[in-house]
């Protein structure tokens, strides 16, 4: 018998400031500030349709800010969130114009998704990918 979740309801991250991950996921992403109840601790909330990130600003009863240094051959293949976005080459500019770190240049999938990897400021690992497409000719 089985649970049948409908849906990621929210994603969760831990950060060390608040201010530099609001500009990373809210002026840089596009994200929108949502509200948030009045927790005992300080945090954010942001949204872009209905996926939702809730931010925990690190204290001494939450898990650490960020990831684990990782070589750059597992950054792509570990914990991730990954956003989609409409244009795939001009979000990859826009990154770079913003000198977002980037971990993985951009490549293609096997299904034809164009897709990089970013770090937020506490170096989340975040991907940036379209919708599956018309896979490229090799």
């Amino acid at each position: 018998m089985s649970l049948q979740v409908q849906m990621i309801d929210h994603v969760t991250l831990v950060v060390r400031d608040l201010e530099a991950s609001r500009c990373f996921y809210v002026d840089f992403l596009g994200m929108h500030l949502v509200p948030r109840p009045n927790f005992s601790f300080e945090g954010l909330w942001f949204q872009a349709g209905s996926t939702l990130v809730h931010l925990i600003k690190e204290h001494n009863l939450s898990g650490p800010a960020g990831w684990h240094k990782m070589t750059d051959l597992a950054l792509g293949r570990t914990h991730h969130v990954a956003f989609i976005v409409e244009d795939g080459e001009g979000s990859f500019h826009k990154t770079v114009e913003a000198k977002v770190p980037i971990c993985i240049p951009p490549k293609f999938r096997p299904d034809g998704a164009y897709q990089f990897f970013i770090l937020d400021p506490d170096g989340h690992v975040i991907e940036i990918c379209t919708q599956p497409g018309i896979v490229p000719a090799s």
